[in-house]
């Protein structure tokens, strides 16, 4: 659809990444021209001109700018962010060789606030947080592979001492290091919970659909169908108010939902491990509830965290199982959204232990016609997203297990390439089931509900008024997502 040069200046003033390479606009003020996205000081209207291609805003006589590198975009090259990214994946090969975030700094060759602006818009996160997380990865590695002393393994991945490294640890994973190791022979484990966990937010979250035929909730015992790289099993979380203990029982086998053809399959002895990163998510342990506590206080919005200053975000137990809660429930209510899902489950999967049944595989999604979802209440275009999406992750042109070592800027563009997969889909799914911190799923009804309730505004924002509302909690928005949506909720027992 053709666009007006007023909307377009209004995507322009908007900083609208979405709008990167429908147009390019130029300042014949300054003899540049700029991506929409651009965040450049923003030129007065009647200094623009917008043109289709950078080869037309070249043959106008104006240059390309060199802050939002519109010539690399259309060509499809972004080097900025191949930089950042050939720098993360060095650390994280070699976290003991930068002492600290200011070792990453140096070794970047930007300036001090460049690189934490450029970590905080492409990973979600901080030099110095990406660092502590690629030393506690090199430690569960050797954790998992060998039998070194833990004070080896902590001088080894970079950490100044072995209480450090124990403290870090137990806080992210729930574990020491000791019942790290010792999970490599184990089919259940017990979870430490942080202080002033939130187990009635937790219970809300995994007991949110009674008739579902993967979870079951039944007083404090939750027990869940899941897909490991070996195949389903079964899991079984026992709740209390300062631990979790888990059980892990196998199911029967069938390829893993998310291993791209080729990939090699863990052997059996790394079930309690798989199942215990899964877990982690579940939990939301590795989230910074504290931090967006401190934040949304200190803007002067702590009815925001109320009475749940710790809630943590319930991550799905797969990506696949995200991506497909992503595409149905697209402009549906949740309840139907629900039984659509159990349509699709009845049909692909079949019981696995009782009345639980192993959740869908991509192979099995792929396998259907689109004739087959129709038949149980699926929209044309759903039925298509689903199917076509599914043989792309079967087929190995989609990678799941991939997304969660890219970049949050990496895994967006390669989610936005997926046909059915919109801005809502794509933020919903990186941070419901990715895990990235600072995910905004724009047009979500529970966000701008949320935001007029708590600003107190006569109505709903609009995209870009929610965009700009919800800046100021970066780099945290996708647990100030969680907390909008529960705002207005009662607060569980």
């Amino acid at each position: 659809m053709r666009m007006t040069n007023a909307t377009m200046f209004a995507r322009v003033l908007a900083s609208d990444a979405g709008c990167n390479g429908r147009f390019f606009f130029g300042v014949t003020s300054t003899g540049i021209y700029c991506l929409p996205a651009c965040r450049a000081k923003k030129p007065k209207e009647k200094n623009i001109r917008f043109f289709p291609t950078v080869e037309a805003a070249r043959a106008a006589g104006l240059r390309a700018c060199k802050k939002c590198h519109p010539d690399d975009f259309a060509r499809g090259a972004d080097p900025v962010l191949e930089t950042v990214e050939a720098l993360v994946a060095e650390v994280r090969a070699n976290p003991a060789a930068f002492a600290d975030a200011a070792a990453i700094v140096r070794r970047s060759g930007f300036g001090t606030t460049r690189v934490f602006e450029l970590f905080r818009q492409h990973y979600h996160t901080t030099p110095a947080d990406l660092l502590l997380r690629a030393r506690l990865d090199a430690a569960k590695c050797a954790l998992r592979g060998g039998d070194a002393p833990l004070a080896t393994i902590a001088a080894d991945a970079g950490f100044e001492s072995l209480s450090v490294f124990h403290g870090n640890f137990r806080r992210l994973n729930g574990l020491t290091p000791a019942a790290y190791r010792g999970l490599r022979e184990a089919r259940g484990f017990t979870v430490a919970l942080p202080d002033g966990y939130l187990l009635g937010y937790l219970r809300r979250a995994l007991s949110r659909d009674a008739h579902s035929l993967t979870e079951r909730m039944e007083g404090d015992v939750y027990t869940s169908a899941v897909q490991l790289s070996t195949g389903p099993v079964l899991l079984t979380l026992r709740l209390a108010p300062e631990q979790i203990q888990v059980e892990v029982e196998r199911g029967s086998p069938t390829r893993s939902a998310e291993n791209a053809p080729g990939r090699r399959v863990p052997p059996s002895d790394s079930l309690a491990v798989e199942a215990h990163a899964l877990v982690v998510g579940l939990l939301g342990l590795d989230q910074d509830a504290t931090a967006f506590g401190r934040l949304a206080k200190r803007l002067g919005l702590a009815r925001l965290v109320a009475e749940r200053q710790e809630l943590r975000i319930t991550q799905t137990p797969s990506v696949f199982d995200g991506l497909l809660w992503a595409i149905i429930g697209q402009q549906i209510n949740l309840s139907f959204a629900r039984v659509l899902m159990r349509r699709l489950i009845e049909h692909v999967s079949g019981p696995l232990a009782g009345e639980l049944y192993a959740p869908p595989t991509p192979a099995a999604v792929a396998a259907l016609e689109p004739h087959d979802l129709l038949a149980r209440q699926f929209s044309r275009q759903k039925a298509g997203y689903l199917i076509a999406t599914a043989r792309l992750i079967a087929g190995g042109q989609l990678d799941l297990a991939a997304l969660r070592a890219m970049s949050a800027t990496r895994a967006e563009r390669t989610l936005l390439a997926v046909r059915g997969l919109g801005a809502w889909s794509v933020n919903y799914l990186m941070m419901r089931a990715l895990g990235f911190a600072d995910c905004l799923p724009l047009g979500d009804t529970g966000v701008t509900s949320g935001l007029q309730s708590l600003l107190r505004l006569d109505e709903r924002p609009d995209f870009d008024a929610t965009r700009r509302l919800m800046a100021v909690f970066a780099p945290h928005r996708s647990l100030a997502t969680a907390h909008l949506w529960q705002l207005n909720q009662p607060i569980p027992v």
